[in-house]
């Protein structure tokens, strides 16, 4: 199978499982808790929702995004640093909003971690491609 066509299919179970979070329909599992049932599913649909993005992005397997594997690491690690910083103001808006009752109690806890992961990751890229880390020489 191609990586797309797998990226597709993991995309597809992952949004499932991680729209499941949503609703109260999980099993109480040994543990005797079903929000606990419904986070790890969800957990797992996330960790699927990433195996996806990464096949479909870098057209392989694996699931690290070496900068090697990067187009363009200069102009794409801002978009990178972007995307964090949006879902830092996205959990921010999710806990001043009020609307936090209709997302599972620990969605700003790991949209959190998926903001300072990517921003960590782009400004990592943007130190050693174009910031003072960098190992080209100017001449």
């Amino acid at each position: 199978m191609q990586p797309k066509q797998e990226a597709r299919i993991f995309g597809i179970v992952g949004l499932v499982l991680v729209a499941q979070t949503f609703l109260d329909f999980a099993p109480a599992g040994p543990w005797d808790s079903r929000s606990f049932s419904r986070g790890v599913i969800g957990l797992f649909g996330l960790s699927l929702l990433y195996i996806s993005w990464f096949r479909f992005t870098f057209e392989r397997k694996g699931i690290a995004p070496v900068v090697t594997l990067w187009e363009n690491p200069k102009s794409t690690s801002i978009n990178v640093v972007v995307f964090g910083l949006i879902c830092l103001v996205f959990t921010k808006f999710i806990i001043n909003a009020n609307i936090g009752d209709s997302f599972p109690q620990p969605a700003g806890l790991i949209i959190t971690l998926i903001g300072l992961l990517a921003i960590s990751n782009g400004t990592y890229v943007w130190l050693i491609s174009a910031g003072p880390l960098s190992t080209d020489e100017e001449e």
